[in-house]
């Protein structure tokens, strides 16, 4: 007993490195489809953790690209009581297009009571069939020519409204996509006209889409002078104002000025916020959708490491054995079998953390994107790799001190 414990306290960590080197190393193919467990469940952590990151940065610049794009300017009531101010000019889009930042700018309002006596009646002929089943009124909104691009429209067939046709207030009308269809209107081909109050107006053209105003597919559209002089329209109901990216709070500030510098206080100006609570939220999301994916794969290659590791213990029952009968004490066997798993472990850490920075920057570059790394993920992916790793190794090690030498050498 003496003697086999003075053999056991010369197995020092020198030796015990050396024969766990020796021992992961005996079987370089193992070891390769070993590691390539761990090498892809750290990659996968890496990659998706990091592309969730630079997906994320994606969002933000998406985001930025529509945040804050809208300003919309409407007349208020002044403390004053003056009846000059809180109206919007009818020239309101004339006054704010030549503003930096202004991309485009269109009024529109919609044409109803106290404006008219009643709201306008729209039809597709003349005569009114009172045997017709009763209809929803379709509503009329009359636009400056600027609207259409400042809400970013886009025309089915047609023209929207000129400037002449504003000038010379022209009985025209351009009509949303679902009016158009509820009016029977398909084509403008051949000039054809509704009635507004029984008075026809020749259709010009017909709005495929409205992204900024969808709202608004089922109006009739007229130009402010003539909603004015046919349908009595008194005021314009509100400006809205299409800007460049961070330009929101700049143009909202300066354009009341422009509508009206002696008493910019009759005009409320409302500029978007950014939507940081939806953004922040679609990024939890996928970073969170992500890292169980790749916590998946890191599980599976820490099972891997184990079922090996195991499997190698069961092999080296004689070595096991022979060591035990040479003095070798039970945590010095566990010990080793721990050291190999730890050496697998933080090589496939190490691999696949370089494997995944390597996936992330040419998927950046593929995609143009600026990849985002930190330093920090890397770091964690090793000492995943190594924490799986040594975790994998304790059930097997514990097999393996267990082993009784003379049972082990008998079945050798």
């Amino acid at each position: 007993m003496n003697g086999a414990g003075r053999q056991s306290d010369r197995f020092s960590p020198r030796d015990l490195a050396k024969e766990s080197l020796e021992g992961v190393a005996a079987r370089p193919g193992r070891l390769i489809l070993t590691m390539l467990g761990t090498i892809m469940g750290t990659a996968s952590v890496v990659v998706t953790i990091g592309l969730a990151t630079t997906t994320a940065g994606q969002i933000d610049s998406q985001f930025d690209a529509v945040a804050a794009t809208q300003v919309v300017i409407t007349a208020k009531a002044v403390a004053h009581g003056d009846a000059v101010n809180g109206v919007l000019p009818w020239s309101a889009e004339d006054r704010v297009t030549s503003l930096a930042g202004v991309v485009a700018a269109g009024t529109d309002t919609k044409v109803e009571p106290p404006a008219v006596p009643a709201s306008p009646i729209v039809r597709a002929v003349a005569v009114t069939d009172p045997s017709a089943p009763a209809q929803a009124p379709t509503p009329v909104v009359a636009v400056s020519p600027g609207f259409l691009s400042t809400v970013r429209g886009i025309l089915r067939s047609g023209r929207f409204f000129d400037s002449g046709n504003e000038t010379r207030a022209d009985r025209v009308a351009v009509l949303g996509a679902d009016a158009a269809r509820r009016l029977g209107v398909t084509s403008v081909d051949l000039q054809p006209s509704i009635f507004i109050n029984d008075r026809y107006f020749t259709v010009i053209g017909i709005v495929d889409s409205l992204p900024d105003r969808p709202d608004l597919l089922g109006s009739v559209f007229l130009p402010n002078a003539t909603a004015r002089i046919q349908l009595g329209l008194s005021a314009v109901g509100e400006l809205r104002i299409r800007v460049a990216v961070n330009a929101g709070n700049q143009v909202a500030s300066q354009a009341i000025v422009a509508l009206d510098p002696n008493a910019p206080e009759s005009f409320k100006a409302v500029a978007p916020p950014r939507p940081p609570v939806v953004r922040e939220g679609i990024k939890a999301e996928i970073r969170n959708v992500f890292l169980a994916l790749g916590a998946v794969a890191l599980v599976v290659g820490g099972l891997g490491i184990a079922n090996v590791t195991l499997l190698s213990v069961m092999e080296r029952q004689g070595e096991i054995g022979l060591r035990r009968a040479l003095g070798a004490s039970r945590s010095a066997v566990g010990l080793q079998f721990i050291t190999e798993s730890f050496i697998i472990g933080t090589l496939g850490g190490l691999l696949g953390a370089a494997a995944g920075v390597a996936t992330i920057v040419v998927t950046s570059l593929a995609r143009r994107w600026t990849p985002v790394l930190d330093i920090r993920l890397v770091l964690a992916a090793i000492a995943a790799g190594i924490t799986v790793g040594l975790l994998a190794g304790i059930y097997p090690a514990l097999k393996a001190s267990r082993v009784e030498p003379i049972t082990a050498l008998r079945g050798a």
